[in-house]
């Protein structure tokens, strides 16, 4: 078997990662030793599985690895999936990690002086310029979005735009920055995706593995 007939599994680098470990380990699937080290520069690595190997990239780019076959399978989070949108990418399971919310946040005062239900265009920054534009969309509004790819809090502060959109958690990144939750987009949890080619080409493999990641979250 060549390397070119490996199985890949696309996995997010940082915090999402610590809490998919327990869950690959559950399925049966335990990296090389160097995977473990996070100042690790290669992308590729080894796993217990003869034709498996896991690639740790940045969660933002998954689902372009999954769509486009670079990884037959990946772990991302429904943010990306939501962005991305792609027809190529299919996501069976929700692995039940990674929890978060996507929302609209603006600086507190402003919160008390305009009523978001009269919004007929807003200025954005975001990292999620579809995902805002379709959420706005809905209900007749005009998003103009800046993209950004972080830092997006301080924006409101320097003038860049009054709102953004972004992930919370705690929300105390919001707090920090004099910034309050104005509406909710979705909630975002990691989620096991399959390339649909794949699915076809490598059935047997493919839904396997889909049966183990299932199986281990049915015994969570």
């Amino acid at each position: 078997m060549t390397a070119n007939d490996n199985l890949r599994l696309a996995v997010p680098k940082g915090r999402i990662l610590d809490e998919l470990l327990p869950v690959l380990s559950n399925v049966g699937i335990e990296p090389e030793a160097a995977f473990s080290d996070k100042y690790e520069r290669k992308l590729e690595f080894a796993t217990n599985i003869s034709n498996l190997s896991i690639l740790r990239v940045r969660s933002f780019d998954i689902a372009t690895f999954v769509a486009f076959g670079a990884a037959q399978m990946g772990v991302a989070g429904r943010d990306v999936i939501m962005e991305f949108d792609y027809p190529e990418v299919y996501a069976p399971l929700d692995l039940g990690i990674g929890y978060c919310r996507m929302v609209v946040a603006e600086k507190g005062d402003d919160r008390t002086r305009e009523n978001p239900s009269r919004w007929s265009h807003v200025r954005v920054a975001t990292k999620y310029p579809k995902i805002t534009r379709r959420h706005f969309a809905q209900r007749g509004v005009q998003a103009e979005c800046v993209k950004l790819n972080g830092a997006m809090e301080i924006a409101p502060s320097l003038g860049l735009c009054r709102r953004i959109v972004d992930l919370v958690s705690t929300g105390s990144t919001l707090k920090a920055n004099g910034l309050v939750e104005v509406e909710e987009i979705a909630t975002v949890t990691s989620q096991l995706v399959v390339n649909r080619a794949a699915i076809k080409t490598r059935s047997a493999e493919i839904h396997d593995w889909i049966k183990r990641f299932q199986e281990t979250l049915n015994a969570a």
